[in-house]
């Protein structure tokens, strides 16, 4: 990426284009981070336990949290079934808003585009969507029909990072602008039998990522009028996201496919004082190579003691709503309580299991290439 093509994404996240919903302002945040152009080299972190906000446009809003199915597909199929699943996201957004509540934001889970199968990467990369593309942009058109945001996951290809598959979450705000990508943090490694996950996360190109995005983007948070905003379809990490509340985030929007444990989610938003979300798929008919269940279901919303606010009734697909009084929240936030001092040598001189970068050096081919290049990686015995 060239330093002037840097300057201009830089440039354009950081306007911020106002539009009207309901009793308030719902437009762009003030600023955007991970993948939307050049930011800031040092992280976004206050040290008097306050954090960097933009105005709300309302006190409380509406979250939903649009628990679908997944439906693979063969790469010989991605243009027919890309588009029924883009479909589908679509009628689901028009039920969301038929009857009942309507979200300012409604949530999808990790993949409802493409769901998962064994795919090899030149395969994955086939069926990998771009940002902008044909998806978002029939997305955009709900967001704006809806005077909503809506945020969802997908594999996606960068023309920056040719050859990898990317997994990100994309942020959307109610006039259909992409205001923020969001890269899953790290795949953990040395837990799937036979094979490893082949996507590109933050930590697999960590040193190029800074470099292209700046520090701050490795935690992204998207500070905008409905809250601070934080992504992850990473599952069991509490550090990260201990880090994401310590630059400010209020409001956690968390996915999973077919894999998470309740008590995670809601540890998250009680150790944390936040809201926090999870968004799993449904029971999937006809999915490929699956069963219909496989570790469906569990979609819920969390408080910041962490009581649920709303959940799943069942395994099949519905809508989960749940109000965030984000006003009442932010009066008396302030950055999780943490005695650095008593512990912060132990996390300086820890050594994670695989070292960052991994994917800066080789790109594995398939899932079963991927588990052979870091079978010897592991800097544990």
């Amino acid at each position: 990426m060239s330093s002037s093509r840097r300057s201009f994404l830089a440039g354009a996240a950081g306007l911020a284009a106002l539009g009207s919903v309901g009793g308030g302002l719902l437009g762009a945040p003030a600023s955007a981070h991970a993948a939307m152009g050049k930011g800031a080299d040092a992280p976004n972190l206050r040290d008097d336990g306050t954090y960097e906000t933009v105005e709300l446009a309302k006190p409380a809003w509406t979250l939903g949290l649009a628990q679908t199915r997944v439906h693979s597909f063969e790469p010989r199929e991605t243009r027919t079934a890309l588009k029924r699943n883009l479909e589908h996201m679509l009628e689901t957004i028009d039920r969301a808003f038929y009857f009942g509540a309507r979200p300012d934001l409604l949530q999808f889970h990790e993949f409802p585009l493409q769901g998962w199968r064994r795919w090899t990467r030149k395969e994955a990369y086939q069926l990998a969507i771009e940002l902008p593309g044909v998806e978002s942009e029939a997305i955009a058109a709900k967001c704006r029909q809806y005077d909503t945001w809506i945020v969802f996951g997908a594999y996606v290809r960068d023309p920056d990072w040719p050859g990898h598959v990317l997994s990100i979450t994309t942020v959307m705000d109610n006039t259909g602008r992409i205001v923020d990508k969001h890269w899953k943090a790290r795949n953990i490694k040395g837990v799937f039998p036979g094979f490893e996950l082949f996507t590109t996360t933050i930590y697999d190109v960590l040193d190029r990522y800074v470099e292209m995005y700046g520090r701050d983007a490795v935690i992204p948070v998207t500070r905008t009028p409905l809250g601070n905003l934080a992504t992850s379809s990473a599952q069991r990490e509490p550090e990260l996201f201990r880090a994401m509340a310590m630059k400010g985030a209020e409001v956690f929007l968390r996915t999973a496919s077919g894999g998470f444990m309740p008590l995670d989610v809601q540890a998250c938003a009680l150790y944390n004082g936040v809201y926090s979300s999870i968004v799993n798929n449904s029971i999937s008919p006809d999915n490929g190579p699956f069963f219909d269940d496989p570790g469906s279901g569990g979609t819920a919303l969390y408080g910041p003691n962490g009581e649920a606010i709303a959940t799943a009734s069942s395994l099949h697909e519905q809508l989960v709503v749940g109000r965030i009084p984000i006003a009442e929240l932010r009066a008396r936030k302030r950055q999780p309580v943490v005695h650095m001092e008593l512990y912060r040598d132990i996390y300086d001189g820890y050594h994670s299991k695989y070292a960052p970068n991994l994917w800066s050096q080789y790109l594995p081919e398939s899932l079963e290439d991927a588990a052979r290049y870091v079978r010897d990686k592991s800097r544990w015995k």
